[in-house]
């Protein structure tokens, strides 16, 4: 209970940081709130032509109620962060072919207490990594898997340049995301983020989008060069993780006057307000 008696708010960030090619939901985190589920079932099934073995309902109530299981049994209701992996369950043999999977899928439900990882109210450092994003002629970026091989090389570089993360460009030269998180920019009151030809369309990414529209403001999407973010006003990311980022770095070069813009800050809050509102309840939860 609060300081007035007042039940608290559960802070749950879950997300599908590691699955597998079987995906078929994803479990968005929200900032204030206790699990907001978002399908990707469909859209999975395009692009992979697996076969529906259930309705997607079904399925949403099944994976929910093995996180709340999870949840319960280990107490976790707070600053917790869940990895989810969908793979299509154990071989008979071994081989690529899934028609060697006959048992059925095996969910993984990774539930451990984690803060955001980022720090949202100095703002962070990027570098521009020399390794380029997926191209979709070879493994389409929108595709939400385990093979992190990419994004992982580049990680490296950041880290060897002390940075937060790295920049990733397309095949082309245009900033496509970074290892973890999509990235926008702010110049002259407008908000641009780079089209998702090369990276993956987060959900994070997509409900700041919506809230840029909300809030009144120009959002365009298109391919940005990478001396734009050097020159922008304001530059920031969003992922499970790190909700909205300020960076205030890149490539050694200071973002705007080096502090946390206005429609940053604005969106930082707009995003607060409507996680706090939103989510589906533990069962059975009782504040303590």
């Amino acid at each position: 209970m609060g300081e007035n008696g007042e039940v608290e708010v559960i802070h749950l960030w879950s997300s599908p940081r590691s699955a597998s090619t079987s995906l078929m939901y994803s479990f968005a985190q929200r900032d204030d709130t206790e699990v907001l589920d978002e399908p990707l079932y469909a859209n999975f099934l395009r692009v992979t032509g697996a076969e529906r073995p259930y309705r997607e309902d079904f399925l949403s109530k099944l994976v929910k109620e093995a996180i709340f299981k999870t949840l319960i049994r280990n107490g976790m209701f707070n600053n917790a962060h869940i990895r989810l992996t969908l793979t299509r369950g154990k071989k008979v043999t071994s081989g690529m072919s899934p028609a060697f999977n006959l048992y059925g899928c095996t969910l993984i439900v990774l539930a451990e207490w984690k803060p955001p990882v980022y720090d949202n109210e100095r703002g962070i450092n990027l570098v521009t990594a020399t390794t380029r994003r997926n191209s979709p002629n070879n493994l389409d970026s929108k595709i939400h898997h385990n093979n992190l091989l990419n994004n992982i090389l580049a990680k490296i570089e950041g880290n060897n340049s002390d940075a937060d993360d790295a920049i990733m460009l397309d095949k082309d030269g245009y900033v496509s995301e970074t290892n973890a998180t999509n990235i926008f920019l702010v110049k002259k009151g407008r908000v641009a983020t780079p089209s998702a030809d090369y990276c993956l369309p987060g959900i994070t990414r997509a409900t700041v989008m919506e809230l840029v529209v909300k809030e009144n403001l120009v959002l365009v999407e298109r391919n940005i060069s990478l001396s734009e973010f050097h020159t922008a006003d304001e530059v920031f990311t969003t992922g499970t993780m790190g909700e909205l980022s300020p960076v205030i770095k890149i490539d050694g070069r200071i973002v705007g006057d080096g502090r946390v813009g206005p429609v940053t800050q604005r969106l930082q809050k707009a995003y607060a307000n409507l996680t706090a509102e939103s989510g589906v309840s533990i069962p059975t939860y009782q504040q303590t």
